[in-house]
């Protein structure tokens, strides 16, 4: 009453401090789940050739179309081998003659050698028939190279597939004019057909690492063993190439699919993972401390790899409220439900 008559105040109680946030946490080894990831996959042959001509020569016939099964060395189709032939008729003729001259050059200079020892020719004249003789022979090696020439423009006007394959597309056309480099048709090799898959780089490491890898397509699937996984990342999409080999029969080359495996790496719930001062993370208990641990790899949205140990507590319920190093207290597990 007396302080109340002087005009002072009675002294303030000291705020309470903030009760801790009540929060349900999960063991990591429970939380955790591998998730199974899939990319746009194509079944590509180790090849795939454009055959073209080697020959300017009009197409006389094409004995294959799109989607036939061919075998290396079987006759795709044939040009006009007319002029190649005449070419070669008298490549071989320019030999003949070659090596007629030849026959008569090798007798004349036998004769002079002959003649020499006796003496009956000079040393000029016999030097004089040797020098027609080698002339004579680079003549023929000459003429010979020609009518391989030839022949070899005769066979040009027969195309063969290089490998076994699929024709893929036929561009060619009987009649039409084929040009040296034109390209008639697409031969896809089925000796070693592979799976190419264009994979997110961030999916990279758990694809390497996967245990089942599988091509899914038209409504089956198709084992899979890893080939390669290459190390360049494509600057638009942010891809790696991913190859792989069929384990048993594969489908047809082109057909397209999905690639798909499972993560072996444990992974954090998209819905577990929270934004905190630009970055993304989980809250782990430590003590009676919520600790925000950074997970750089996290996308809004996405489970993201974490490497906690299998009894990290993660916070479960409460989590939204949260800020690094929050005091709290752990509901038990039933009040928690």
């Amino acid at each position: 009453m007396l302080l109340a008559a002087c005009g002072e105040k009675p002294a303030e109680p000291p705020p309470a401090a903030a009760a801790p946030l009540a929060v349900s946490v999960v063991p990591y080894a429970d939380l955790g789940f591998r998730p199974e990831r899939e990319a746009p996959a194509t079944v590509l042959g180790k090849n795939e050739t454009r055959i073209a001509a080697e020959t300017s020569a009009r197409i006389v016939a094409i004995a294959v179309d799109s989607g036939d099964a061919v075998k290396a060395g079987q006759v795709l189709l044939r040009l006009d081998a007319k002029d190649a032939e005449l070419a070669l008729a008298r490549a071989a003729a320019g030999l003949a003659q070659s090596a007629a001259r030849l026959a008569q050059a090798e007798a004349q200079t036998a004769r002079a050698r002959s003649l020499r020892e006796k003496n009956f020719i000079s040393a000029e004249a016999l030097t004089l028939r040797e020098t027609e003789l080698a002339t004579t022979q680079a003549d023929v090696q000459s003429a010979r190279a020609n009518r391989d020439s030839a022949r070899r423009g005769v066979e040009k006007c027969t195309v063969t597939a290089p490998f076994n394959g699929i024709v893929r597309s036929r561009t060619g056309q009987v009649g039409e004019l084929a040009a040296p480099g034109t390209p008639l048709l697409t031969l896809a090799d089925t000796s070693d057909l592979q799976v190419v898959a264009q994979v997110q780089a961030r999916d990279a490491e758990g694809l390497a690492g996967a245990e089942k890898v599988e091509f899914a397509a038209a409504g089956q699937t198709h084992a899979l063993m890893p080939l390669r996984i290459s190390g360049a990342i494509s600057r638009e999409a942010r891809t790696v190439e991913a190859r792989h080999r069929f384990s048993g029969a594969a489908p047809a080359p082109g057909t397209e699919g999905r690639l798909i495996w499972r993560d072996p790496r444990p992974h954090i719930p998209a819905d577990y993972i929270l934004r905190r001062n630009g970055r993304y993370g989980v809250f782990v208990l430590e003590g009676d401390k919520a600790r925000f641990l950074e997970l750089p790899q996290a996308q809004e949205g996405r489970p993201a790899s974490a490497d906690f140990p299998p009894e990290a507590r993660i916070v479960m319920r409460g989590r939204h409220a949260l800020q690094d190093a929050m005091t709290v207290r752990v509901e038990p597990a039933a009040a928690a439900k």
